[in-house]
């Protein structure tokens, strides 16, 4: 029995340690799919040259980020078979579909386009490419629409029966496409793409700006991603309260670990703002709360009773620190990341917008903030899931692969290795451009030379060249 929950541990570690990698590129490259998109549009409609050197600056980072973000996302599929067969065979009808769609949708039309994005530039007309840019960013959109979607049925499980072999069937699909939390969970993931990668551009604009490097093309980047982020950051803010009460209505007990109420509050439940959740004891230890604030954010009245974990059995606890701890993190972030906003708001009215270096480095700290919010964020809704990969219908242990430990355990240390050296890599070339900063005369992908690379063009490509 141990071996068999060591296993398990180890494939959920395991399956934690790619996905959290993966999400890393996707909520990047979806934002920046749709800010490459703003821009072209600009350049098209004002015929301002910086758009465009904006746009090609980006343009490179998109490339490698987007590669890198489809890469990883294959090897979370492969997982599905080798350590989560058995969640495979039961929940497959469902989640196998809906993750086709993905690839029928989302992939072929960001494969279709993104060529023509990358390097068709000078060879197709505007409008074709402006076109190709649009495509590819509702593609990264649609993407998140078909994987989100899965991932809530998970959540809020609807629209299935349960045949005799314990397999999970469909019969509504738009039951199951439409489950309760998607809607919730689509609005706040998206919102969380622009909002991290408004704050990574707007990072990059404030390292060059106190550098003294205050060209129009870092001027504009940071400007609109400052802009971004004032108008983002309140909005997600209100989408995650309203994500938080679906959770409550559909998953009480994640809210329970969220808050960290191991005692049921009959007359209104306190706001914990910290402390250290201790699950032996069933209680948090040096607490630091606001009475009855929980109540009134979670069901809008004072006095309104919340019930505690003490209402449901351990086994069905999920790991009440990872979640409690996590979600201070995302909302902590969410906070700061509103006073820059805020700030950057009250600089832009003062006409100190690229001139107030305390901006800038508050703008340049936050830069990374977006996608360690997201990954905080995910880890506070899988976590807080568990014990169960189907809420409510299907526990993790049941769904692991009949695998030993030391085999897992091999996998995880050979993921860990090869992450770290080639999605490593990929991260610091990505730093290594961001440091160099746009640059009037910037060169897109296709004007690169290909020797950069460390390819030599063949005689049909170098008197290509030459006519």
């Amino acid at each position: 029995m141990l071996d068999a929950l060591d296993a398990t541990l180890l494939a959920r570690l395991q399956f934690a340690f790619t996905v959290s990698f993966h999400f890393i590129f996707p909520s990047f490259s979806i934002g920046l799919a749709s800010y490459l998109a703003v821009l072209e549009g600009m350049w098209l409609v004002t015929g301002r040259e910086v758009y465009l050197t904006v746009y090609k600056y980006w343009l490179k980072i998109f490339s490698l980020v987007f590669g890198m973000g489809v890469v990883s996302g294959i090897v979370m599929s492969y997982q599905f078979g080798t350590n989560w067969s058995a969640y495979s065979e039961k929940a497959g009808p469902i989640v196998g579909p809906l993750m086709a769609y993905e690839v029928l949708t989302a992939f072929f039309l960001e494969a279709g386009f993104l060529g023509v994005m990358l390097f068709g530039m000078n060879r197709v007309g505007r409008g074709l490419h402006f076109a190709a840019t649009i495509a590819v960013a509702v593609g990264t959109f649609i993407s998140a629409f078909w994987i989100l979607s899965a991932n809530s049925w998970m959540q809020t499980p609807v629209g299935h029966a349960i045949a005799a072999n314990g397999q999970f069937v469909p019969q509504d699909w738009l039951t199951i496409i439409f489950n309760p939390s998607f809607p919730y969970r689509l609005a706040h993931t998206v919102t969380a793409a622009y909002l991290t990668t408004a704050l990574a551009v707007g990072g990059v604009g404030a390292w060059h700006l106190l550098r003294q490097a205050k060209s129009e093309g870092v001027r504009v980047m940071f400007s609109m991603a400052m802009g971004m982020i004032t108008v983002t950051a309140p909005v997600q803010i209100l989408l995650g309260d309203q994500h938080g009460l679906n959770t409550l209505e559909h998953q009480p007990v994640k809210i329970m670990a969220m808050e960290g109420h191991f005692q049921s509050h009959a007359d209104g439940a306190p706001l914990i703002l910290f402390g250290l959740p201790d699950e032996q004891a069933a209680k948090v230890r040096y607490e630091i709360s606001i009475p009855k604030l929980s109540s009134l954010i979670l069901k809008h009245a004072l006095d309104a009773p919340l019930s505690g974990l003490d209402t449901v059995p351990r086994s069905d606890w999920p790991p009440v620190p990872i979640v409690f701890w996590s979600f201070r993190i995302m909302v902590g972030l969410g906070m700061l990341m509103l006073l820059l906003g805020a700030w950057s708001l009250l600089a832009r009215l003062w006409r100190g917008l690229y001139d107030w270096p305390w901006l800038h480095r508050l703008a340049l700290a936050m830069g990374p903030s977006g996608f360690v919010a997201v990954i905080a964020g995910w880890v506070t809704t899988e976590v807080g899931r568990q014990p169960y990969t189907v809420y409510g219908l299907l526990r993790t242990v049941q769904s692991v692969s009949p695998l030993q430990a030391p085999a897992v355990a091999s996998s995880l240390l050979a993921f860990i290795a090869v992450y770290f050296i080639v999605f490593g890599a990929g991260i610091l070339y990505v730093l290594k451009l961001m440091g160099q900063g746009p640059q009037g005369g910037e060169r897109g992908p296709e004007e690169l030379p290909v020797r950069a690379a460390g390819i030599t063009p063949g005689p049909a490509v170098a008197a290509g060249r030459r006519a």
